[in-house]
């Protein structure tokens, strides 16, 4: 048995729990039990990955915990696991929460045995137990505590089952057995390394070891600070000649392994037995990959989104708040008070054309508040349900054609939530390249969800024909924009390879969760630019700035595209907010100013127009001045193109 020692510092006087799991697995849940939902969330430093912290109830002294990003594995293949495998390094841990879906053990337990290697204190948590006896799965987990060497528990994190358990099971936390072993030459490559490694670490040397060995660059900059200059080359020349032995690539053959002895445990404590549920959660999760019935489920899945989120929330909850609540019961009220009492200047800011009231409030909270509710709802169910990591699977090779994988769809379908957000997922991508290229599709035709349920909004009330040139014309624009991108972008795409989690009824109480944390976002983000917005377009339209840039962009906007004068502004405050400028073309198409024609034309160029200022900011960061100004260029040039092309497209029809 290997027990190497963990090198961890005797004289920590403050120690964190860490909740660590794979993506999905209920760990927001038991944050919030845990911490009685007081958390603070924060940017791990250095970077855009946020994470949470808390005090566990009742702890004395006072214990703090820290809710980290989901991971698939402790060698880092993207941003989210590296920030993981860096707290582990940096924060001394009284113990780590290992929270894991019960019903996909094999993928849990990959973490498990890193931890192991790492000799940090932890606790196995099996959560979604009721899933997990729904499937008729029996997991013997007194002997999977003897195997492992840690306490493990089962909950239903939903239903507040079993979590008390977890805090007492802290204080029992302890270092997993380290049993995993290697073959020969990889164990002489380990410990040539761990004699080069001085000083002491909050992790075991053989866990950093590991990680060196399987190619992980993101230690770079720690290993300067652990390791001499001559050790650094002595533990790079390990590498090269254990790299040299092997056809196989060392990160992948070591996982390999892991698996191996991972599949040694299962064996030992876990059984299956398929019921009728069982069989149909397989069917389903086999029909959504399908190369045929994957895309015709992908329709039904599109279909039933334009429905919730078309019409109902940008039909039914808009036409009710917009037009009853604050058009009958609020602003009548409001505009009268103004009127009454203030100078016509100064309740023009409040209730005028651009008024803080009847433009900012009434767009924010009437029309794009229920829009980006009904979005955030739906997009929860589907990622509660495991879908979402299958569309990857359908999509691999349509997005083959522009130099990319399957898992651009996920920033690409996050991008219908939010741009900027969905410019921060890019990070899962493996190389420059593809995350260029997403960023790119991101800026030039992905409309986020309250824009696109404005546009869903518009073209339900005209014939289906207008929506189908809207959306072929999107789709045509993002296939060349794409193609063009990877003809142009040099680098190499990185091979698709992709954890699946298995379909499951989406939990209520995952989706709430969610739900109100990104609707907390949008109120904190969103709605104080749409009061800027507003407060800008008031003093542009006092100052005659307005009049100035409409003459400037008539040529383009009447001439070429032959819109009505009134779109420009439009297009302006689209770049503060996108769904804000979609706002504006749905108020002109109400207004009786716009054909239909005019509306599709005007519709595909606003979303392919510019992206927010909020995305641009957020491209900057993430690609840098240079790139950014190239991508708002091209987007700029992609939205005349196809406004352009859309009205010659109608003009034929």
């Amino acid at each position: 048995m290997h027990d190497h020692k963990s090198g961890r510092k005797a004289a920590d006087t403050v120690q964190d729990v860490i909740l660590l799991g794979n993506p999905n697995v209920g760990k927001s849940v038991i944050f919030s039990l845990l911490t009685g939902k007081y958390a603070i969330v924060s940017n791990y430093p250095g970077t855009t990955i946020e994470v949470a912290y808390g005090t566990i109830l009742g702890s004395k002294p006072k214990t703090r915990i820290i809710d980290t990003p989901g991971v698939n594995n402790l060698i880092p293949m993207s941003e989210d696991e590296k920030v993981t495998r860096d707290i582990l390094l940096s924060s001394p841990a009284k113990a780590v929460i290992q929270v894991a879906d019960a019903k996909n053990l094999k993928r849990a337990l990959l973490i498990s045995v890193q931890l192991a290697e790492m000799r940090v204190p932890f606790v196995l948590v099996l959560n979604l137990w009721d899933e997990a006896l729904d499937r008729r799965i029996s997991i013997d987990t007194a002997k999977l505590s003897e195997l492992l060497g840690v306490p493990v528990i089962t909950t239903i994190a939903t239903q507040k089952w079993g979590t008390d358990k977890i805090f007492h099971a802290i204080d029992g936390a302890k270092p997993g057995l380290n049993t995993m072993l290697y073959e020969k030459s990889v164990e002489e490559s380990l410990l040539a390394i761990e004699n080069e490694l001085h000083g002491d670490f909050l992790i075991s040397r053989r866990s950093i070891a590991l990680m060196l060995l399987s190619g992980d660059v993101s230690l770079k900059e720690w290993l300067s600070k652990n390791a001499s200059k001559d050790g650094i080359k002595s533990i790079e020349d390990v590498v090269d000649n254990a790299s040299r032995r092997f056809s196989q690539n060392l990160g992948y053959l070591i996982n390999k392994q892991r698996l191996a002895f991972v599949d040694g445990i299962l064996a030992q404590v876990y059984r299956e037995e398929p019921g009728f549920f069982s069989k149909f959660q397989y069917a389903v999760a086999r029909i959504t990959m399908h190369p045929f019935w994957g895309l015709l489920f992908l329709a039904l899945v599109m279909y039933v989104m334009y429905i919730f989120v078309g019409k109902f929330g940008a039909g039914t909850a808009v036409d009710f708040l917009q037009n009853t609540f604050f058009g009958e019961w609020i602003n009548p009220v409001l505009v009268k008070f103004c009127r009454s009492f203030m100078p016509e200047r100064i309740s023009d800011f409040f209730v005028g054309q651009y008024g803080l009231f009847t433009m900012a409030f009434t767009y924010a909270l009437a029309i794009i508040l229920p829009i980006v509710f009904s979005f955030f709802v739906f997009f929860g169910v589907l990622e509660d349900t495991g879908y979402l990591p299958r569309l990857t699977v359908v999509s691999n090779k349509i997005f083959k054609v522009i130099g990319l994988n399957g898992k651009a769809i996920l920033p690409m379908v996050l991008g219908l939530g939010c741009g900027s957000m969905a410019t921060l997922t890019t990070r899962i991508l493996e190389t420059k390249r593809e995350r260029i290229i997403v960023t790119v599709l991101l800026a030039v035709g992905v409309p986020c969800s309250a824009q696109l349920g404005v546009i869903f909004a518009l073209l339900s009330a005209i014939p289906i024909k207008f929506f189908l040139v809207w959306f072929g014309m999107i789709f045509f624009i993002l296939l060349l924009s794409g193609i063009l991108a990877s003809r142009i972008i040099p680098g190499e795409s990185a091979d698709f390879i992709m954890e699946l989690p298995p379909v499951r009824i989406p939990q209520m109480w995952n989706i709430v969760l969610k739900t109100v944390s990104r609707m907390r976002w949008y109120l904190k983000e969103a709605v104080p630019l749409f009061i800027l917005g507003t407060v800008l377009l008031f003093f542009m339209d006092s100052l005659g700035i307005l009049r100035l840039i409409e003459y400037a962009a008539k040529p383009v906007i009447t001439g070429l595209l032959g819109l009505p004068g009134r779109t420009t502004e439009a297009f302006i405050v689209g770049f503060l907010r996108r769904d804000y400028g979609a706002a504006g073309l749905k108020s002109i198409w109400e207004g009786g100013l716009m054909t239909p024609d005019q509306l599709v034309t005007s519709l595909v160029t606003i979303t392919l127009f510019v992206p927010c200022v909020a995305h641009f900011f957020i491209t900057i960061k993430e690609r840098g001045w240079r790139s950014a100004s190239l991508i708002f260029m091209v987007s700029l040039i992609a939205a005349i193109a196809g406004g352009l092309l859309t009205r010659m497209v109608l003009l034929l029809l």
